[in-house]
């Protein structure tokens, strides 16, 4: 499957899969973004399917973001798989 990542201005909306095959195309996109805002909202409604390696670039997101003192916000139903690395990264803290 395909991933796709749209944006207008500071939103992004990623739909189709998330993979060790694409996980590239996620990190490009993402790579100065959090040099041109201070606040980012990601929407993971579309996302249909997230491996490891997907939850991982996520992950690095974050990371990312909370040690450049950025906000960012993930919305949307999303994959399960994600909600639960990150539920458990949050127990864990």
């Amino acid at each position: 499957m395909y991933l796709e990542i749209k944006n207008a201005n500071n939103f992004f909306k990623v739909k189709g899969t998330l993979n060790k095959k694409n996980v590239h195309l996620f990190e490009n996109e993402f790579k100065s973004v959090l040099e041109m805002f201070n606040a980012i909202t990601v929407s993971l409604e579309d996302l249909v399917n997230i491996d490891r390696h997907g939850i991982k670039a996520i992950s690095r997101l974050q990371n990312e973001a909370l040690s450049k003192n950025k906000r960012l916000s993930i919305i949307g139903a999303g994959n399960s798989n994600l909600y639960s690395h990150f539920k458990a990264a949050e127990t864990a803290a």
